[in-house]
């Protein structure tokens, strides 16, 4: 009698269905995308339209308190008037109209990436160049992604130690915060490159070499920015003050900081922590949906009510923003339930906590990376016990 091989069922080999799993990830979340932008129109044109108009109107009350104002009160008010404007401009307006988010929408001409110009030291051709291109393509990608360090200020393990980045934590917190739109101007357009050493074997982020050509290409596009922007604000405002130029000075100065703070608090949570992925030189994405994953799990999002949401300019939803760059800060408010839940499906990590935790972490872990070889394992224990 002719016997039945009966078969067990062949194992899918764990390589493939990671694969499978994340194809299916992908096509979910191009699914989210075509919906939200082909719901994009007027009302986003609208809401950057009026955000913009009272950033400006900020600017005109803020500058107007800090030079007719002679006593605290109206000059604090001033002060806090100013910063609003500058940070929305920065950050909400600036960073997403750098983006691309209004590129095809008829009626935000004046919010085009390629024209807009922000309210900041930051030159926008560079901008766009290393945090469009460079950062978003390759987040946390050692020798592709720039941004895995700042000067002396090492944020991944895939920049080696070196005795410099001993005092980072220090640097970052008294130095690089209060600063943050200079040393991004310098970082973008290649003038750390022609002062520093990044740390890593390739040595420069911006720059093909040190030649006399690279050296003045980097001086030019630094001063093209800081030159007209930094005379407006010290210079040309102060001078209509006559002799209380110096209280000009100071408001601009105090407004510009908070912005920089702000800012730099919002940032150095987007990708910093012993829980976050980085990935060595060389890494690349297997298709749509591995890159999707890749650009989450080296994300975190935190929670803050919405008028601390619009003055991050959506970045409290970095996750989103890193899947879908050109969609409004609006559109990602809406659309990161639905992201969470399309990760906790697909066994994609998804980072979230309060704003407080999650810069607490950040700086645990560029404490941690300040000692030389700590283990990795060490540095994750200790900021586990601190959230």
């Amino acid at each position: 009698m002719q016997t039945t091989e009966i078969r067990e069922p062949a194992e899918v080999p764990p390589s493939d269905a990671r694969a499978e799993r994340l194809k299916r990830f992908g096509e979910a979340l191009d699914r989210v995308k075509a919906r939200v932008e082909g719901e994009l129109g007027e009302a986003d044109v609208r809401y950057v339209k009026r955000l913009n108009a009272f950033s400006r109107g900020c600017e005109v009350v803020g500058r107007a308190l800090i030079h007719f104002s002679f006593e605290p009160v109206g000059f604090g008010v001033g002060v806090i008037a100013l910063w609003l404007h500058k940070q929305l401009q920065a950050t909400e307006v600036g960073h997403t109209a750098l983006h691309g988010a209004y590129d095809k929408l008829p009626g935000a001409e004046r919010f085009r990436s390629t024209t807009f110009r922000w309210d900041t030291p930051i030159d926008e051709e560079s901008w766009r160049y290393g945090h469009n291109g460079r950062h978003h393509g390759a987040t946390n990608v050692a020798a592709r992604d720039a941004d895995i360090h700042f000067g002396q200020v090492r944020l991944t393990e895939q920049t080696p130690w070196s005795p410099r980045n001993r005092g980072q934590l220090p640097f970052s917190l008294l130095v690089l915060f209060p600063n943050f739109g200079f040393v991004m101007n310098t970082h973008f357009t290649g003038l750390n490159d022609v002062l520093f050493d990044n740390g890593r074997p390739e040595r420069l982020d911006f720059l093909p070499d040190r030649s006399p050509a690279s050296r003045r290409l980097a001086y030019r596009r630094t001063l093209r920015k800081f030159v007209p922007h930094y005379a407006k604000e010290y210079l040309f405002f102060p001078a209509l003050a006559g002799p209380f130029f110096w209280k000009v000075m100071l408001g601009n100065w105090l407004a510009a900081t908070l912005r920089d703070i702000y800012s730099a608090a919002t940032i150095f949570c987007g990708h910093v922590g012993a829980h976050v992925a980085s990935y060595p030189a060389g890494t690349k994405a297997k298709g749509r949906g591995e890159w999707y994953a890749m650009q989450a799990e080296a994300s975190n999002n935190y929670q803050v009510s919405w008028p601390v949401s619009v003055l991050c300019g959506g970045l409290d939803m970095q996750i989103e923003h890193h899947l879908f760059p050109k969609l409004p800060p609006q559109r990602l408010r809406q659309i990161a339930p639905e992201v969470r839940a399309l990760c906790a499906e697909h066994g994609v990590a998804y980072h979230t906590d309060s704003w407080g935790r999650t810069l607490k972490k950040a700086l645990g872990w560029i404490h941690h990376l300040s000692r030389e070889r700590g283990p990795v394992e060490t540095g994750r224990e200790l900021l586990r016990s601190m959230s």
